[in-house]
C-alpha cells in the first residue's frame, strides 16, 4: 500500500473499497430502482484519491453503471475537487469541502458528449458521510433539462477488509 499523503488526512477515512448494504434510485422520469454497488478510494501518495465505482443488477448480476475518477484535496485545507466519468457519457467536476466526517460536493460543470440520451444533466450535489457504526452514505441529488434538483439515489456501504 502506497504512503499517505500529508493533506489527505481530513479524508482518509474514505481510503479503501466499499460494498452496498442498501442502495436504491428513484427520480420522477424513471421507475424506483434498487442496485448492487462497489466503490473504491485508492491512494498512491499523491494529494488525491482514485477513484472506481461499478454498479449492477441485484438480481440479475448484469452490470448497471461504472465511473471512474480522482478526489482531490488542496493541500493545508479542507477544499476538494471530484472529476467523475460516466460509461453513459456524462463528465462531471464537484467542488467542496471534506473532512473526518463526511463530504459535501456541488457540480461546478457538467459536460457530456453529443450523442448521449436526453434528458440532459444540468446538476449533481451529493453528501458523503461516515456514520457512527463505520458505514458511509451517500446521497445524490441531480437536476436536469426537464426535472429540478431532486433526490436520485441514496446509498449506504460497508467497508470491505
Amino acid at each position: 500500500m502506497a504512503k499517505i499523503h500529508e493533506a489527505l488526512k481530513p479524508i482518509q477515512w474514505l481510503i479503501g473499497t466499499w460494498e452496498s448494504i442498501s442502495a436504491k434510485g428513484s427520480f420522477p422520469t424513471i421507475k424506483d430502482f434498487t442496485y448492487k454497488e462497489v466503490i473504491k478510494f485508492e491512494s498512491l501518495g499523491q494529494p488525491l484519491l482514485n477513484y472506481e465505482s461499478r454498479s449492477k443488477h441485484p438480481v440479475s448480476g448484469a452490470p448497471m453503471h461504472l465511473e471512474s475518477g480522482f478526489l482531490r484535496i488542496k493541500p493545508g485545507t479542507n477544499e476538494i475537487a471530484f472529476m467523475v466519468s460516466h460509461n453513459f457519457g456524462l463528465v462531471v467536476l464537484e467542488e467542496g469541502t471534506g473532512d473526518e466526517q463526511g463530504l459535501q460536493l456541488v457540480s461546478k460543470s457538467v459536460d457530456r458528449m453529443s450523442f448521449a440520451k436526453d434528458p440532459a444533466v444540468k446538476k449533481i450535489q451529493k453528501r458523503y458521510r461516515l456514520n457512527a457504526d463505520g458505514t458511509l452514505q451517500i446521497e445524490t441529488d441531480m437536476e436536469t433539462s426537464n426535472t429540478p434538483l431532486t433526490n436520485h439515489l441514496v446509498a449506504v456501504y460497508k467497508r470491505n477488509e
